[in-house]
């Protein structure tokens, strides 16, 4: 039987459960043992894919086409838990399917209640990634204790323990420990209070870990452990990282947290092997360079609206032993300020995806400013969606040229609604999503970046390029270099005679882990390096 940890929140929203998840499933894996990764999310939304960057963060999309919360990313970042839509589940999925079957008449005449018919679906959807051959299933709980919302998850990981025997569980909450510079010290009241909330449903952690600024002494820790009912040796401290998130499993490990979830859940004792993890913060520590890289965004001022393309950026860096320098540009402020005066000096441009029309002529400008000064840029989604209009209309003189989505009249849509999107009305989980095969033409670029002829990559987009444009595209010397395997949907362009001048339809920042960076982010970071040694940057074409 698969062993079962519980990840809670309480006294603030924020303090990293999905990090600390994915940690602790980092650990387990690194002493061999099988690990499946969830999370499940309180909110009524069926999932976030309608939701605001500015509430919710960007959308993290699985292989399977699943619209995910963000947390599920760190998963992938950190583990080798396979995930797909099991992997995440929300208030919105439960509802919709026990009310589905109480339509089919399944509860035989029933009145359906939140006990036990919510539970009990909650309690399925917990077991289905537990299958023959897992050792431990993580479990994280969105929203904090004392939400509403999170009650009927907190009933069903209660009864859990009942369900499969209380050594097969184990509890573990995150809570906040506040330094009050006033009074120059910690409050462990809050997390007093937090685990009270805990217990009065039924739940009595059994490790609490600890969220600070400042270090916790013994003292604290014993005062905790009294009155959260725990031992003291379970009260881990996670204290704030200012260099990296992924010094977190290393700090873990230094308190002991994997020794303790191996000793309560009885698993097998085995080596933890973190020698590459090791070697990935020396490189990250001792940088041999650094180049600065603009992400220009509708979401720039939300750094969790690009969260895995940050990501993916500092993988890409830590492969070339560079310290990659980030610089957030809202697309609307070089509108009004121009790419001149916000883009000088950078050695690489990045225009993310997005959706709607806010912010677009700046990306636009943002791209013909890398184009004509050869300047690295990488696009992605609609980022390459720009590229295309961008092209079309100052080298191939395409007057007013875009796409479909900002102006539908517009007299050169070289971007345009794919077809068997045109009758869909409803927004969610209607694009183009998940993982998606795609060819690479030999002798570009991106065929010398990835190393190979086919790639799988994930989608989640509506429109694409207009393949009436095609051929005179590639006449004035903008490759196709990637394309589905039937040729029919463009996947990859590239600018001939750039340095690196790339743009994919696709999100590769979903596939790149901090040991195994993604091929395309890693030649983006290696041209924006080149560049830089070469001193080229801000030089016109």
């Amino acid at each position: 039987m698969a062993k079962h940890i519980f990840v809670t929140g309480g006294v603030v929203s924020s303090l990293g459960k999905g990090l600390t998840s994915a940690s602790i499933g980092m650990l387990l894996e690194r002493r061999g043992l099988s690990v499946r990764m969830q999370k499940l999310d309180p909110y009524i939304n069926v999932d976030p894919g309608t939701m605001s960057p500015y509430q919710h963060g960007e959308v993290y999309v699985l292989d399977d086409g699943s619209e995910t919360d963000l947390d599920l990313g760190h998963y992938e970042r950190f583990t080798n838990s396979p995930l797909n839509r099991d992997s995440n589940y929300t208030t919105g999925q439960i509802y919709q399917s026990v009310i589905n079957k109480e339509r089919r008449g399944e509860f035989l005449g029933q009145t359906v209640q939140v006990i036990p018919h919510i539970t009990n679906e909650i309690k399925a959807a917990v077991l289905k990634p537990a299958q023959t051959g897992v050792d431990v299933v993580i479990t994280e709980i969105g929203g904090t204790v004392g939400d509403i919302e999170s009650q009927p998850f907190l009933e069903a990981i209660r009864q859990m323990s009942l369900d499969l025997g209380q050594e097969n569980c184990l509890y573990i909450h995150l809570t906040l420990v506040p330094y009050l510079k006033a009074a120059d010290e910690l409050k462990t009241k809050p997390t007093q209070h937090s685990v009270g909330q805990l217990r009065q449903i039924g739940i009595q952690p059994d490790i609490l870990i600890c969220r600070t600024e400042r270090s916790l002494s013994y003292d604290d820790r014993k005062k905790i452990a009294l009155f959260c009912n725990v031992p003291v040796e379970a009260v881990i401290e996670e204290k704030d990282k200012e260099f990296s998130v992924y010094e977190v499993p290393l700090s873990l490990v230094e308190h002991g947290l994997d020794q303790l979830i191996v000793r309560k859940l009885k698993l097998p004792a085995r080596e933890l092997k973190l020698d590459d993890w090791h070697q990935l913060l020396h490189r990250l520590r001792n940088p041999e360079s650094e180049v600065a890289i603009a992400v220009v965004g509708k979401y720039a001022e939300h750094k969790d609206a690009y969260k895995s393309i940050y990501e993916a950026l500092d993988h890409a860096g830590i492969a070339h032993r560079a310290q990659v320098r980030i610089q957030r540009v809202h697309s609307q402020s070089i509108e009004r300020d121009g790419a001149e005066r916000l883009l000088a000096g950078v050695n690489g441009v990045l225009v993310p995806g997005g959706f709607g029309e806010r912010g677009i002529e700046g990306k636009v400008e943002a791209i013909r400013f890398a184009r004509t000064r050869n300047i690295p840029f990488f696009g992605i989604c609609l980022g390459m969606q720009c590229a295309v209009v961008e092209f079309g209309r100052h080298v191939l003189g395409l007057d007013h040229a875009n796409s479909t989505e900002f102006d539908k009249n517009n007299p050169h849509p070289v971007i345009c609604l794919l077809d068997e999107q045109k009758t869909i009305t409803d927004k969610g989980g209607t694009m183009r999503l998940g993982a998606q095969p795609c060819r690479l033409r030999s002798g570009t670029k991106a065929a010398a970046a990835y190393g190979c002829e086919d790639v799988s990559e994930r989608h989640r987009h509506r429109y694409e390029f207009n393949n009436a444009y095609r051929e005179q595209f590639e006449a004035r010397g903008l490759t196709i270099s990637g394309s589905s395997p039937d040729g029919s949907l463009v996947e990859i362009v590239e600018l001939d005679g750039h340095p690196w001048f790339l743009a994919v339809q696709f999100h590769p920042e979903f596939k790149s882990q901090p040991t195994r960076p993604h091929p395309l982010f890693a030649g983006f970071i290696g041209a924006a390096a080149a560049m830089k040694q070469r001193g080229a940057a801000g030089v016109e074409a």
